[in-house]
């Protein structure tokens, strides 16, 4: 994947601890990068208020193919974007670049359901997250 491919960027700040024995990010530590990023958008651009909100989504399927290897300190970025919307769920894709590559480096993509927050129950995506995801599908 490509950098011009996602709409939207957030920056990483990799730690000390991300770095594995074999002196790289561990491929665990992606998986938290993406659900951050994609966190972070829900909650800046869809307005998701994730403590109080009746409506949250859960993470059902989620892989990561890696290209190259990348490792504290590195200055990361991740590029996101919704692959697929559907009533009541979404596929997202995510890019870890390093700063100023062209390149991913990792090329992530999960699955988030829609629940009610009381029942546990998949539910339609609320409008105002729907909203956000919409303005990054591809």
């Amino acid at each position: 994947m490509e950098r011009s491919d996602f709409p939207v960027f957030y920056p990483i700040i990799t730690r000390w601890m991300d770095n594995d024995i074999y002196g790289h990010v561990n491929n665990v530590t992606y998986y938290s990068y993406f659900d951050s990023v994609i966190n972070r958008y829900l909650i800046e651009e869809g307005g998701l208020d994730i403590h109080n909100a009746p409506v949250v989504g859960f993470m059902v399927s989620s892989s990561c193919q890696f290209k190259k290897p990348v490792a504290y300190p590195d200055a990361l970025e991740a590029g996101v974007r919704v692959a697929r919307i559907g009533t009541r769920s979404v596929t997202y894709e995510v890019g870890i670049f390093m700063e100023n590559d062209t390149q991913a480096a990792a090329h992530g993509e999960l699955v988030h359901v829609f629940v009610d927050r009381a029942t546990q129950s998949s539910t339609p995506i609320p409008p105002g997250i729907r909203e956000a995801l919409e303005r990054i599908t591809v």
